[in-house]
């Protein structure tokens, strides 16, 4: 039973801390739209999304992030034959992958907090592309959790998939920023 319910528990705080990620690199494109806004405006704006991001990193981010971390480690020691699987094995890769982007989305809250107002020194469109690394890492563990044994034998046709889903994605970004 306790281990079910830490199951839950890990499951309900991947979905929060999710969302403060898909949420924080909304505001960096948000921020960095600003550019063009004529300089009250720019400041008022830009103020507010530094607000934003540092309370959505620092109240719900990070410590969903934590007790996910928490009660997955707590799930690992509990059933000690998770390591011993293949699936979980490619699960922690790409949990490496969501660490790296964890980091670079901290160093970017640092980074806005720093500017004062002044431009985010990366392109708009890199911005709007890296909010989806969250989307794609998301599909990534949940379709190697789900289908577990199976990942194994069916690995090139996910892997196939899973870049056409990339491409897909970052071709619709593409579009819809040429119409802005």
């Amino acid at each position: 039973m306790l281990y079910t319910i830490l199951k839950a528990v890990h499951i309900i705080f991947m979905v929060s801390y999710f969302a403060g990620i898909f949420y924080l690199v909304r505001l960096f494109v948000y921020y960095k739209d600003t550019d063009e806004f004529e300089e009250t405006k720019r400041n008022i704006l830009r103020e507010q999304y530094v607000f934003m991001a540092r309370r959505l990193w620092n109240i719900i981010t990070v410590p969903a992030g934590i007790i996910m971390l928490g009660t997955g480690l707590t799930l690992i020691f509990l059933n000690d034959g998770l390591m011993k699987t293949p699936w979980f094995h490619l699960k922690l890769t790409f949990l490496l992958g969501l660490a790296m982007y964890h980091y670079w989305c901290w160093k970017k809250v640092l980074q806005i907090k720093k500017l004062e107002g002044n431009v985010l020194p990366i392109k708009n469109i890199k911005l709007r592309q890296a909010n989806e690394i969250a989307t794609f890492l998301l599909f990534l563990v949940v379709f190697t959790v789900i289908l577990k044994s199976s990942i194994i034998e069916y690995w090139w046709q996910l892997i196939v998939g899973f870049f056409v889903l990339v491409l897909l994605i970052m071709t619709t970004v593409k579009l819809v920023n040429k119409r802005k």
